[in-house]
């Protein structure tokens, strides 16, 4: 019962982390042109959808660990790829301050797009 429930939760956080990091991306690359959209909760939303890339691949790994579910590699693999794209983003946030809301705001588009593909390649089989 749990690990069916596990599935489920894995599921419907797809859609949080492909909504969530779409619409930060959207709101960051806003700001970039419109300096009143700019605040501090657009920077705590997005920081919420990023770590929620994290909480999705740990509901995988755990799914995959213990129920030993067969998985499509190119499944784990976006996965995988999304958490490293949090760590670049945040590694590069420095560097690229004068380009911050684009590094962002396309960061976010980006991280939807590889969360769209997880779920097309996503068919779980047992």
């Amino acid at each position: 019962m749990l690990l069916a429930s596990v599935l489920g939760i894995h599921k419907a956080w797809a859609w949080v982390v492909i909504i969530g990091n779409a619409i930060a991306g959207l709101w960051v690359l806003s700001a970039a042109h419109w300096p009143a959209l700019r605040s501090r909760a657009m920077w705590w939303f997005t920081a919420v959808v990023e770590f929620a890339v994290f909480v999705q691949v740990g509901l995988g790994v755990w799914m995959y660990s213990h129920e030993k579910r067969n998985v499509p590699q190119f499944h784990m693999f976006y996965g995988f790829v999304g958490i490293i794209t949090v760590g670049i983003l945040y590694s590069y946030r420095q560097q690229l301050r004068h380009r911050v809301y684009l590094l962002y705001g396309l960061g976010g588009l980006f991280l939807m797009g590889l969360g769209i593909r997880a779920v097309l390649v996503g068919k779980v089989t047992s």
